[in-house]
């Protein structure tokens, strides 16, 4: 039996494309094997893993591991499909066999070792390794110490890799498949497109153009609890990810008793106020719109003439409690979300894709669902599109629905998605069907590039200056559709509605071109009952949506967000972004520019809307308070990450504030 399994292994290898195959099937074979021995060595750490987990586990890895075999291994597959005849002559196969070797070897070094560094560090290594033990002058001696202390790893990965050669040479030698020299050349020529194909799709982990590359925080599809993310990922993945990923530091700006006074983002709310009120919640997350395309927003914009492209949050800004000075806290998709959903700004670079992505955090998901919420997120786009259901699991939100869910693709756009008029209505009938209390958050699609409109609607939205702006009009309009839909409902009236964007997009005015401006969203609550209406001119940001929320509600458990409440406002209200490498904060009048060490600029926004007159060093005192106020975020923003520590369990010792 097994000589006719190597047998038949020898006959397949003999053509180089399905030798190629076999052999980096091998190594996501030890990949696997890697990624059992990591559990099974750790399994005292991971003790809510039964055998249906681990099977999606073991399955869901298998994108991570095609990933990373394919980034790993570029340079011999590279050397496997060039088009000529030397490709077959043994000197070029022994030269190419040893560096399949050398780096498929350092993989599985880099796996069995992270089996014994688990326990200390509790996440996979990442590429800060290197700088975190450049200074260590002993690096030999530890080495051999691990080598001694964990001598049954080393006798694994002897194991293995012997294993990888032997089966390596199992597979055989390949052969000239076509003798004629023109069908040899041509076939090989086209295989090329072919394979780089199939590479681009298994190192992104997708065909799909929406797909984003997956990183590490993708693994959050595959399990219930954060930790068990590391069992999806393997190293050599986890170290490619990271190799641009800046880590962070722990700064000592102030003593732990001032740090607190000045920012603390562990929040207690008042246990003894009113009851909690199991009010509805949804969250309206709208794509690329800026706080420029209001007309509400911006009604001394053009000398006052200005109109916007959004007549019905127009309209619904008056009946809501509109924040006329609000910021998203970055520029992207993916940093938007954990923003509004759980109140983590991105800060020098996603939150979803920084060597923190799977920190345990606190969310509306899992704060609600304990509360007895049926939590749920929309999102009209291919699923999986942006890593968003990735994310969405980890917040502990329980029920997504995307593109399968909605289950027609006569409504798909073409590009990214669900038309927003249809999908809005098929949110609205299940939000019907959904028991109550319910949070449910929805992203949508139609104002993204290229800026399409459903063609029975062509000319029915203005131009505008932007090709963005008809955009814009057809996801207002979808917007009137879906509130007019859900007014009929009978959970509306118990609902507070939440809408804010994404992030800013391309700008018209000049106002909304400065470092400031690239930020302004919209950030609105609706509650039909009519208790919250107003305007609100102080500067607030996504980040404070998740406290102000929870307030509202009198929601009574310590959680932890690094935003503040907005609705009761404080004049200690900072407002943080990370831009062109500076931290820039925004309190009261005025907003500074920190690069980590000192302040290098400082405008008062609203006597200089341009940002044209930077008044560092001019004496005024609100640049010692700003200061002060983003040294203090930095501090704990750092720690926090750094220490795993985004939730109030795992923060006990530490001092929490009243919102």
């Amino acid at each position: 039996m097994e000589r006719q399994i190597f047998r038949g292994l020898r006959s397949l290898g003999q053509n180089i494309y399905i030798s190629l195959l076999l052999k980096l099937l091998l190594i996501a074979a030890l990949y696997t094997v890697c990624r059992i021995a990591y559990y099974l060595f750790n399994a005292s750490l991971f003790p809510a893993i039964n055998a249906g987990a681990f099977l999606l586990i073991l399955a869901g890895g298998l994108k991570f591991d095609i990933s990373a075999i394919l980034y790993t291994n570029a340079l011999y597959i590279a050397s496997q499909i060039i088009p000529f005849k030397f490709r077959h002559h043994p000197l070029y196969q022994k030269v190419t066999s040893g560096i399949f070797y050398v780096v498929n070897g350092l993989a599985l070094v880099a796996n069995i070792a992270d089996i014994a560094y688990y326990p200390f560090t509790l996440k996979r290594t990442t590429f800060t390794v290197f700088s975190q033990f450049s200074g260590e002058q002993n690096r030999l001696r530890l080495l051999s110490r691990f080598l001694f202390d964990y001598w049954y790893l080393l006798l694994l990965l002897i194991i293995l890799v012997m294993a990888m050669v032997w089966l390596y040479q199992r597979i055989g030698k390949h052969k000239v498949t076509f003798r004629n020299p023109v069908a040899y050349y041509l076939s090989s020529l086209l295989m090329i497109p072919v394979v780089a194909g199939l590479f681009i799709a298994g190192a992104r982990g997708g065909f799909r153009h929406s797909t984003r590359p997956i990183t590490l925080s993708n693994a959050g599809e595959y399990v219930e609890n954060p930790a068990e993310q590391n069992i999806v990922l393997n190293t050599p993945f986890a170290l490619l990810r990271t190799i641009k990923t800046k880590s962070l530091k722990k700064e000592q700006f102030f003593s732990q008793q001032q740090l607190d006074s000045l920012y603390n983002p562990l929040k207690a709310p008042d246990s003894s106020a009113a009851p909690f009120v199991k009010k509805n919640v949804v969250v309206i997350l709208l794509e690329s719109f800026s706080r420029e395309y209001l007309g509400g927003f911006n009604r001394d914009l053009e000398g006052g003439k200005y109109k916007g492209y959004t007549p019905f949050l127009d309209s619904l800004m008056e009946r809501s409690l509109v924040f006329t000075n609000a910021y998203a806290n970055g520029r992207k998709s993916i940093e938007g979300l954990p923003s509004v959903l759980a109140s983590i700004p991105g800060i020098q670079e996603p939150f979803v894709l920084s060597d923190y992505s799977y920190n345990r955090i606190n969310s509306f998901g899992n704060l609600l669902s304990a509360e007895g919420y049926h939590t749920s997120f929309f999102h009209g786009a291919p699923n999986g599109s942006m890593g968003f259901s990735s994310f969405v699991k980890m917040a502990g939100i329980k029920n997504y629905y995307g593109m399968t869910e909605y289950d027609n693709d006569d409504d798909f756009d073409g590009m990214w998605g669900i038309w927003d008029e249809p999908f809005m209505q098929f949110w609205a009938q299940n939000l019907n069907r959904f028991k109550q209390p319910f949070f449910s958050a929805l992203f949508s699609v139609s104002s993204h590039h290229p800026f399409k409109i459903p063609e029975k609607y062509e000319g029915r939205f203005p131009e505008g200056t932007l090709p963005v702006h008809r955009g814009v009009g057809y996801t207002d309009f979808s917007l009137k559709q879906f509130f007019k839909t859900a007014s009929r409902m009978s959970w509306y009236r118990n609902t507070l509605f939440v809408i804010t964007a994404d992030h800013s997009s391309v700008a018209w005015h000049e106002e909304y071109k400065t470092s400031l401006g690239a930020y302004a969203v919209p950030i609105m609550i609706y509650d039909p009952s009519g208790d919250l209406k107003g305007r609100n001119d102080q500067p607030v940001q996504q980040a404070d949506i998740l406290p102000s929320v929870l307030n509202y509600l009198h929601f009574k458990k310590p959680y932890f967000a690094f935003g503040n409440d907005m609705i009761r406002y404080s004049d200690n209200h900072p407002v943080i972004h990370f831009t062109d490498g500076l931290y820039q904060i925004i309190m009261g009048d005025f907003v500074l520019m920190f690069d980590g060490e000192k302040s290098v600029e400082m405008y008062n926004y609203r006597s200089d809307r341009l940002l044209s007159r930077n008044i560092i060093n001019t004496g005024d005192p609100m640049q010692n308070k700003l200061e002060m106020h983003v040294k203090a975020f930095i501090q704990q923003y750092n720690a926090h990450m750094i220490d795993n520590t985004l939730t109030v369990n795992h923060n006990s010792s530490l001092k929490i504030h009243n919102p």
